[in-house]
């Protein structure tokens, strides 16, 4: 009896964040600082808790230990084990976010006995001038950078990119990158809080405190070449599945839809994830719907054979592993 689950969502406050997520979707928040909306969370500490149905109140954790493949799939269960393997976020950026970078999963492993943190971006809305740092402009070394570091002109050596509402954008590990003052977006990763945060234009905490940085861990961590490799160009045809992302951590589709949808899930061996970016829908997997609103994410069990969802006006990102 696995019908389409909702969780309460995790909400973070940032030095960088706003009042969007609260504003737009609605999201449980009682501060204008707040920067992330945790939405489907196997990370230690920060457990996701069904809000929907009979299951209300029960972690991920406990609902994969009942469950296991039945939830997750065969081939996920087998690969990841007990651990949800992605972490699905939304974020509103009201100040620049952090420099930062990283770790793929060798040194992940090494150093924090976790995943690394590949990530993709879906655009939801953008600020007018608003823009991501993806990357470098040019290909550097690791003097050179270290230098730029010692000489305050890291952002000299940064690519800009600007962003409007759609953009996609595939962040590798390694890639340095930061979000923008006045993006807010959907983050679909690995499940890992590693980051290596390298510039933080000086900024102060709440108790006037500089934020700790990670400079030397990143050294060996960064991906020093330049590389135009992180825009995602995909379809937005209406009413079929458009593929957007498809990696080793996650495969992500792309739903117009301006009608009803339906898809026989009997041969994909894996739990499906809905995040909704625009418009609304009825969810309905063999065992119930559910309705799914712009800012929400659902998880459907890997046991469901068929989904169908109802509606008129939606854009949805579908997400496997």
């Amino acid at each position: 009896m696995l019908y389409p689950l909702k969780f309460d969502p995790i909400m973070k406050d940032r030095l960088w964040g706003g009042s969007k997520l609260k504003e737009l979707f609605q999201k449980p928040s009682e501060t204008n600082t707040t920067g992330e909306s945790w939405e489907l969370s196997g990370v230690s500490g920060n457990v996701s808790v069904v809000s929907n149905g009979f299951l209300v109140g029960k972690t991920l954790n406990e609902l994969i230990s009942e469950y296991g493949a039945t939830l997750l799939g065969n081939q996920v269960l087998a690969r990841f084990g007990q651990e949800f393997p992605v972490l699905i976020k939304f974020i509103d950026a009201k100040q620049d976010l952090s420099i930062q970078l990283h770790p793929n999963d060798q040194l992940a492993k090494e150093r924090h006995e976790c995943f690394g943190k590949t990530e993709m971006w879906y655009i939801m809305d953008a600020d007018p001038g608003a823009n991501l740092v993806v990357g470098f402009n040019k290909t550097v070394d690791k003097a050179e950078y270290t230098a730029s570091l010692e000489n305050n002109t890291l952002l000299e050596l940064l690519n800009y990119e600007p962003v409007s509402e759609g953009d996609t954008f595939f962040i590798n590990t390694g890639k340095i990158h930061a979000i923008g003052a006045g993006v807010l977006l959907a983050e679909i990763q690995q499940t890992s809080d590693v980051t290596y945060r390298v510039f933080d234009f000086n900024r102060r905490d709440k108790d006037g405190n500089l934020r700790e940085l990670h400079t030397d861990l990143a050294l060996d961590a960064i991906d020093y070449e330049k590389k135009d490799d992180f825009k995602i160009d995909y379809s937005q045809a209406t009413d079929t599945l458009n593929p957007m992302v498809d990696c080793s951590y996650f495969t992500t589709n792309f739903l117009n839809l301006t009608t009803d949808f339906f898809q026989d899930l009997s041969d994909r061996d894996s739990f499906t994830i809905y995040l909704c970016v625009a418009g609304n829908a009825l969810i309905t997997n063999d065992w119930g719907t559910v309705e799914l609103k712009k800012g929400e994410t659902i998880l459907v069990a890997a046991a469901s054979s068929k989904i169908a969802i109802g509606a008129s006006e939606a854009k949805i990102l579908e997400v496997t592993i």
